[in-house]
């Protein structure tokens, strides 16, 4: 058998090799002989212990990149063809139907430019006048211009008693020949009508069970400095409150049950002053709402089941004979728990009016984290708010410097199709939020 000492020494002696050398060169030699067996790459020591090489070390991975700063928002205005507009709703094509509150729909293209002769829904009762007129519009769940080309849209309807709110339905007809409304139903009703010609509120909202919520106004019945329980606490009566209703106007399965004599079964929630903004919270069926306080005071509201929501009983506005918004004019202290549900944010001490509500899905803004927050417009306060939630919680919220300096009421707020953030205001005008 080999000895590996005594032919190191051998080695080193005739080729005058230095010990170092020849042990380095037979430490090698029996370290691929091993290998070429089967064995492990480790070589087994004079005291039999096993050598193993040291791996390198592994490379730090780069950090993930923070998302590049795009370009500022900047505020594009691109029509100023419209007349008084309300409501807007986005054709699977990308052009938009636009209500006008004199009583007219028109159809702007894609691109913002170029806007159709205007039509009617040729309904009989409809009257502008205040804050009434031809208001929001919203396309069905299973829209389609071929096989179901239904829409819905909100007015204001006189009647015995006045006037209130009501929903309509009918058939879109948008082609080379021209546009059109066919079928014109209503399908709703608020009641009682009463008199004046404020706080319609509105807004249509369907949900993934393609039933439909459609915020509904006090109109203006409720006084903060005398608060009582005849209008919006009334459930016997469907001013100052959220229904859901079926596409047919008819009842659906699942309205909560008051328990109280008279309660109307369409009534989703009560206690609501001006609601004029409504949307759904995506990956939710929870309907989320802005609306309007007297004296300082709007709120914002996560809308639940069979909640009362305070007015006129609870406000952090004050009653109108009152200069300023302070905490000791709030009607009955402000404070809404337990009673109540309290609002997710209140505007104070001045009013914003908030108008329109969206929760922003897209990813042009990502590098601005906007992603999943709520923006509202603002009347009075000729303005768009951002909302920062965590959960259904209150974060923060801001001005959007870009639509802020071009002082105008904004009066809807909705996502095109292709990202951007489309508003509407009272002047008329079209307004892409991009980069």
């Amino acid at each position: 058998m080999l000895n590996p000492t005594r032919s190191i020494a051998m080695l080193s002696k005739q080729a005058r090799f230095p010990l170092r050398a020849c042990c380095m060169l037979v430490f090698t030699v029996l370290a691929g002989a091993l290998t070429a067996c089967g064995g492990s790459s480790a070589v087994s020591g004079v005291a039999g212990s096993t050598v193993t090489p040291t791996p390198s070390p592994a490379p730090t991975p780069a950090p993930t990149p923070s998302p590049t700063p795009g370009a500022a928002p900047k505020a594009t205005v691109l029509t100023s063809g419209l007349s008084s507009p309300w409501g807007m709703a986005f054709l699977p094509d990308g052009r938009m139907l636009v209500t006008q509150k004199a009583g007219t729909m028109v159809i702007v293209s894609a691109n913002g430019t170029t806007i159709s002769a205007p039509f009617s829904p040729a309904l009989p009762n409809l009257v502008s006048s205040g804050q009434g007129g031809l208001l929001d519009v919203a396309l069905d769940p299973d829209f389609d211009l071929t096989t179901n080309p239904r829409i819905y849209w909100t007015f204001s309807e006189s009647g015995t008693g006045g006037s209130g709110t009501a929903v309509a339905r009918g058939n879109l007809v948008a082609n080379a020949s021209g546009n059109a409304i066919q079928a014109a139903e209503v399908i709703y009703r608020q009641v009682p009508k009463v008199g004046g010609d404020g706080h319609f509120g509105s807004r249509l909202v369907f949900r993934s069970d393609k039933t439909l919520f459609v915020t509904l106004g006090e109109r203006q019945r409720d006084d903060p400095a005398s608060p009582g329980t005849g209008n919006a606490q009334n459930l016997a009566a469907t001013l100052g409150k959220v229904i859901r209703i079926n596409r047919d106007g008819s009842v659906p399965a699942g309205n909560p049950s008051f328990g109280v004599s008279g309660a109307l079964p369409e009534i989703w929630s009560y206690g609501h002053r001006n609601p004029q903004g409504a949307s759904m919270k995506p990956g939710t069926d929870d309907l989320w709402l802005t609306e309007h306080g007297p004296r300082g005071g709007d709120e914002l509201n996560r809308v639940l089941s069979g909640r009362n929501y305070g007015w006129p009983l609870r406000s952090y506005g004050c009653p109108y004979s009152f200069s300023n918004n302070v905490p000791t004019c709030w009607v009955n202290g402000g404070t809404h728990a337990p009673t109540y549900e309290e609002p997710k944010t209140t505007w104070l001490p001045n009013s914003t009016a908030p108008a329109g509500l969206l929760f922003y899905t897209g990813t042009r803004f990502d590098d601005l984290g906007w992603q999943g927050n709520a923006f509202t417009g603002g009347l009075a306060g000729t303005t768009l708010w951002r909302i920062v939630l965590n959960g259904d919680n209150f974060v923060s919220k801001e001005e959007v410097a870009a639509v802020k300096s071009l002082g105008q009421r904004i009066r809807a707020v909705k996502q095109g199709p292709d990202g951007w953030i489309y508003l509407l205001t009272d002047a008329g005008q079209l307004i892409r939020l991009e980069r």
